[in-house]
């Protein structure tokens, strides 16, 4: 398994209406098409006005193939138009897991 780390920095004041927007449509829209959301966090201590949130796919193809099914959604084309306005940087990393991890 990989990890797909997303990390959104928000414009300051707004974190509360980027979880909220997430909490009521966007969270379900995305694991519809992307599967197994690993978990959502905001940022307490170091990079505030952020959230982050973590997906497992079994592979790279895994997340290009479900990536490209959430873009070809309209409905989520219609959530970012009220998300993207509110986001000021993005961030994704990939991990990979360790031969000791507990995930794998």
């Amino acid at each position: 398994m990989i990890v797909e780390e997303r990390t959104y920095h928000v414009y300051t004041g707004k974190l509360a209406e980027v979880v909220r927007l997430y909490a009521e449509e966007g969270t379900e829209l995305q694991q519809r098409h992307l599967g197994n959301l690993v978990g959502a966090f905001t940022v307490d201590i170091g990079d505030l006005s952020s959230i982050v949130q973590m997906w497992g796919y079994e592979s790279l193809d895994e997340r290009a193939r479900r990536r490209a099914a959430l873009q070809g959604d309209a409905t989520w084309k219609s959530f970012l138009t009220r998300l993207t306005p509110l986001i000021h940087t993005q961030r994704n990393r990939i991990l990979i897991p360790t031969s000791f991890s507990p995930i794998r």
